[in-house]
């Protein structure tokens, strides 16, 4: 009953890293290879965290 109002921390790593993997994709687009290593990288930290929580999910 109570979970019901807990919320879910892969859900917020998810939006996080699909936020960074979009303003990744800004920067290569706008020609900023060097940011879109950085933000590339940040992403894959990101997703890092994000994979056991959505392997223990399942």
């Amino acid at each position: 009953m109570f979970g019901l109002f807990k919320s879910d921390p892969a859900k917020k790593l998810r939006k996080q890293y699909s936020a960074k993997l979009e303003e990744a994709m800004q920067a290569q687009r706008n020609g900023d290879i060097r940011s879109y290593s950085m933000l590339t990288e940040e992403a894959q930290a990101l997703w890092a965290q994000l994979e056991p929580l959505e392997r223990a999910k399942q």
